[in-house]
C-alpha cells in the first residue's frame, strides 16, 4: 500500500478482505485526500483523531494544493482503519512502525527490509568515462547525481543551493536523471538548473538507471518531509556501490554510520549538504570506500531470500486469525 490514488483498489480489498498488509508508505495522507470526497475525509480524519479536529480536518481539506510541502499531511498519515482492519503491518523500518504504532498500539508488526534483487553487471570503468564524456563532464571531475522523480520533498532546491556553493570551492558537476513530478517547483528552481555543472536526462530506468548511476561519484537522495517510505531508490544506489547522502532520520536509521552519508534536515541541513559534498569531492577515495560498504550491506540485509523467509514467518504468524 501506497501514499498515492494509484493503490486504490489494493487499499479497498485490504478492508474488504483484511489480510497482511504491506505499508511501503506509512503516511496514506495524501492517498486519502486524492481519493475521498470532502465530508468522507472529514470523517476518516475524526476516525483516525477524534472529534475535536473537525476544524483542522477542514483547514487541510481547504488547503489541500499545498499538500506536498505542508507538513501538516505528513504528521496525519491516516493509518487507523487500514492498520485496524489488517491481521498484521509489514513495515520496511522503524520510522514506519512507530508510525503504525502511534495510530494502532496494539497493531502487530512485522519489520522487514525493503528486498533488492541484486546490483546487476557493473558498468566497466571505461564505458562509465564515455558516457561522462557524452554529458560534457570533465575529465577528473566528480559528479554528483539525483534520480527519481523530483519533487519538493526531495529537497531539490537545497540540493541545488548547496551544489552552487560547492562549485566555488572544488570542481564538480550534478546530474539530475529524473523528472519533475511538481512543475511549481521546476519553475522556482528552474534558474538554479541553468548554472554551469549542472546535467539533465529526464526519467531513467532498468539498464540506463545503472549506466548514470555509475557515471556518478555520489548520489543525493535526501527524504524531508517523509512518508515513512524506505526509499527504494537508495537501495538500489548503494548496492551498484556509490554512497549515498541521505537523510537523518528513523526511516534510514537501519542503515549503518558507515556505509551512507547522513544530513540532518530542518535549519542545518544545507551548510552539512554542502560539507559533504565538499568532502566527498575533495577525498573521492572516501567516497569509494562508503560504497563498497553500502554494497556489501545491501548484500547481507536486504536479499530477496532473508525477505522471503521474513514474509513466510509473518504469514504463519498471522494465519490463526485468518477466518477463512
Amino acid at each position: 500500500m501506497g501514499n498515492n490514488a494509484l493503490h486504490r483498489e489494493i487499499y479497498l480489498q485490504s478492508l474488504a478482505r483484511p489480510g497482511l498488509i504491506v505499508l511501503h508508505d506509512a503516511v496514506l495522507h495524501h492517498f486519502l485526500l486524492g481519493t475521498l470526497a470532502e465530508r468522507s475525509y472529514i470523517e476518516e480524519f475524526v476516525y483516525n483523531y477524534g472529534g475535536w479536529t473537525v476544524s483542522l480536518a477542514c483547514r487541510l481539506w481547504a488547503g489541500r494544493s499545498r499538500s506536498a510541502t505542508d507538513p501538516r499531511y505528513f504528521a496525519y498519515p491516516l493509518l487507523k482503519r487500514s492498520v485496524e482492519t489488517a491481521l498484521g503491518v509489514v513495515v520496511h523500518n522503524p520510522g514506519a512502525a512507530e508510525r503504525v504504532r502511534a495510530h494502532v498500539p496494539q497493531a502487530r508488526i512485522f519489520e522487514i527490509p525493503h528486498f533488492h534483487f541484486g546490483a546487476g553487471t557493473p558498468m566497466p570503468q571505461w564505458d562509465a568515462a564515455r558516457l561522462r564524456d557524452s554529458l560534457g563532464v570533465p575529465r577528473g571531475e566528480f559528479l554528483f547525481g539525483v534520480f527519481g522523480h523530483l519533487r519538493e520533498s526531495k529537497r531539490v532546491a537545497t540540493v541545488l543551493r548547496a551544489f552552487a556553493r560547492v562549485r566555488e570551492i572544488v570542481p564538480c558537476g550534478l546530474l539530475f536523471a529524473g523528472e519533475f513530478v511538481s512543475s511549481d517547483l521546476e519553475r522556482a528552481v528552474s534558474p538554479l538548473l541553468r548554472a554551469p555543472g549542472i546535467v539533465r536526462v529526464g526519467h531513467t530506468s532498468g539498464a540506463d538507471f545503472v549506466r548514470y548511476a555509475a557515471a556518478a561519484g555520489a548520489c543525493i537522495n535526501l527524504r524531508h518531509p517523509s512518508a515513512g517510505e524506505s526509499s527504494g531508490i537508495s537501495i538500489r544506489l548503494m548496492a551498484l556501490g556509490k554512497p549515498v547522502l541521505l537523510t537523518a532520520c528513523a526511516e534510514n536509521a537501519r542503515f549503518p554510520a558507515d556505509v551512507c552519508v547522513r544530513i540532518d534536515p530542518g535549519p542545518p541541513e544545507e551548510d552539512m549538504l554542502a560539507a559533504a559534498m565538499i568532502w566527498l569531492a575533495r577525498f573521492p577515495h572516501d567516497a569509494r570506500a562508503i560504497g563498497e560498504r553500502a554494497a556489501a550491506h545491501i548484500a547481507d540485509r536486504h536479499d530477496p531470500a532473508s525477505a522471503a523467509r521474513a514474509y513466510a514467518e509473518a504469514l504463519a504468524a498471522c494465519y490463526h486469525r485468518n477466518h477463512l
